[in-house]
C-alpha cells in the first residue's frame, strides 16, 4: 500500500499541472482495473 509521504512527493514532481492530473487519472485507472495497489509507474502522481 502506498504511503501518504509518497503520495505528496509524487505530486511535487517538476511537470505541468495538466500532466500531473492526467497521470493521476491514468495511474488510478490502472490500479482499479487490475485490482492492484500499484500501477507500475512508481514516482508518478497517482501511484
Amino acid at each position: 500500500m502506498p504511503s501518504l509521504k509518497a503520495f505528496f512527493t509524487n505530486w511535487w514532481a517538476p511537470m505541468p499541472l495538466r500532466r500531473k492530473i492526467y497521470l493521476a487519472f491514468r495511474n488510478n485507472w490502472i490500479k482499479i482495473s487490475r485490482r492492484q495497489s500499484c500501477c507500475g509507474h512508481p514516482g508518478e502522481p497517482g501511484c
